[in-house]
């Protein structure tokens, strides 16, 4: 099995009895996008995701508003625990929440 199999396979998770797949989304292509520990530009780096990769969105929550390739907003994807980018820069087709709201 791939190492990208298994992260795959990893992300299937349970939330009230109910199994689902956490889906993965591409961010803007040239882009290195800094992973933040919580939703905003105030918070740390905590790493930089290279070009080309494709991001799983766990949940999403407000912070601060940031202009990318996909526009201006506000919205932040968590893609692991304590690490979060800007929506503004994944291709996730819609201007709005397509995962759960962090808690």
């Amino acid at each position: 099995m791939a190492m990208e199999d298994v992260t795959e396979a990893a992300a299937g998770t349970t939330v009230e009895g109910t199994a689902y797949t956490v889906k993965r989304y591409p961010v803007a292509p040239g882009y290195r996008i800094n992973v933040r520990s919580g939703p905003g530009t105030n918070y740390s780096i905590v790493k930089v995701l290279a070009e080309g990769v494709r991001v799983p969105i766990n949940c999403q929550k407000p912070g601060t508003t940031v202009t990318g390739p996909y526009g201006t907003t506000n919205l932040w994807d968590n893609i692991a625990n304590g690490q979060y980018v800007s929506d503004a820069y994944v291709n996730t087709g819609s201007d709005g929440y397509v995962a759960v709201r962090c808690s």
